[in-house]
């Protein structure tokens, strides 16, 4: 039984997680002291705010809403959100990108439909006959072309 979990916990996309969850969590806290020491002073100096904006409370009827924890949060939020993004999930979707092999789009050569010249339903633009009124149909060359099918003479 133990051996099993052993196994587990040893396992190199478990430690590969916890790795990833104590970076994270040390990055949070770095962009949490960033927000608190620059970005929320700042925004106490351009709303004439004074001391730690992040103590901002307002007050009804004997209850205390603490509003400057809640920027505060939203704010470290919003950066580690914008620094994830643009320096860790556009680059990585740039690489994968670059390294994954474009798969050729299928064609559905029935997709294209154009009109019979004689009774004037839809048929397929590789149609030699129209199916209603059993007409002979001169194929369109470029769907036929990009059926891969060859030219007609």
């Amino acid at each position: 039984m133990l051996n099993g979990f052993k196994d587990f916990i040893l396992r190199g996309n478990v430690i590969s997680m916890a790795i990833g969850l104590a970076v994270g969590a040390a990055f949070t806290a770095v962009v949490t002291g960033f927000s608190n020491a620059f970005i929320l002073p700042l925004i106490g100096l351009f709303t004439r705010g004074t001391g730690d904006y992040s103590k901002a409370t307002y007050e009804v009827d004997g209850v205390v809403f603490p509003y400057g924890l809640f920027l505060s949060a939203a704010i470290a939020f919003l950066i580690t959100a914008a620094v994830l993004y643009f320096l860790v999930v556009l680059p990585m979707t740039k690489v994968q990108n670059r390294f994954t092999a474009k798969q050729e789009e299928k064609v559905d050569i029935k997709a294209a439909l154009r009109d019979c010249p004689h009774c004037f339903t839809e048929i397929p633009a590789i149609a030699t006959r129209c199916a209603h009124c059993t007409s002979e149909v001169e194929p369109d060359a470029e769907a036929r072309a990009l059926a891969g099918l060859p030219a007609q003479r």
